[in-house]
């Protein structure tokens, strides 16, 4: 079975219902986690027990998309230790900012962390990450299992190295804060996703990182000026079918 977890879809903070950045890919039985902001380990856990994660990939440090990462530790530490620590895979000033919340507890206890970006085996998956423009240091990712390419974009901007991690990918994860006419290097639009999904030649475009209150509807409107693929709008609970 192969397939993608939709954890959550708000960016910046929550609306009521809802959960910051979050998914869950599945493939061949080996679970890998794709950021973890807040409110996403409840959903996670719908899914599968704390222990049955193989892998973590966070993209930044911004809460939104890290914060949770503590509670899955929680549940590693009190609950379900797991036999092996959990690889996890981040950029610089992740680590230290959930250990924050978490001064009595070591996160090394339960996770092996492992510096983004980089190039790692990680279960069936090659992990490829690279450096994309955002306000803290930031990896967008690719990851290659024999036929299944799935590239994440995070909450970074448009930016060349966005090209080459979603180049023939069946889906496309991006991140898209902005709408219409707003514009900043450090931030993708849903506009400009279709533009980037469309000259990477990624086979289905899923569209996420939502900020509260937005008119969801229009972010696939927008993308779809420049890309002709099948788009998808993420919401809680989603299963994308690989």
């Amino acid at each position: 079975m192969r397939q993608l977890g939709v954890l959550g879809s708000c960016g910046g903070w929550v609306e009521a219902g809802r959960a910051a950045a979050g998914f869950v890919l599945e493939a061949d039985g080996f679970r890998v986690v794709l950021d973890l902001g807040y409110a996403t380990v409840p959903r996670l856990l719908e899914r599968c027990a704390a222990r049955e994660v193989d892998a973590v990939v966070i993209t930044h440090a911004h809460p939104d998309h890290c914060a949770d990462l503590s509670v899955l530790s929680r549940a590693l530490l009190f609950g379900e230790r797991p036999d092996v620590r959990v690889p996890l895979y981040c950029p610089p000033g992740v680590l230290d900012r959930v250990q924050a919340m978490e001064p009595t507890e070591d996160l090394r206890e339960v996770f092996d962390p492992h510096p983004l970006p980089g190039t790692y085996e990680v279960g069936p998956f090659r992990l490829d990450a690279l450096p994309l423009p955002h306000h803290v240091p930031h990896a967008g990712v690719r990851l290659t299992a024999p036929d299944l390419t799935v590239a994440y974009s995070g909450d970074a901007g448009p930016d060349p190295a966005l090209g080459e991690l979603a180049h023939d990918a069946d889906l496309l994860i991006a991140g898209t804060t902005l709408l219409g006419a707003e514009d900043d290097p450090l931030l993708l639009s849903a506009a400009q996703a279709g533009v980037w999904a469309a000259r990477a030649g990624a086979r289905r475009l899923l569209l996420g990182h939502f900020w509260p209150g937005a008119d969801r509807a229009r972010h696939p409107a927008e993308a779809a000026a420049a890309y002709p693929g099948e788009i998808l709008v993420a919401d809680e609970g989603m299963t994308v079918r690989l």
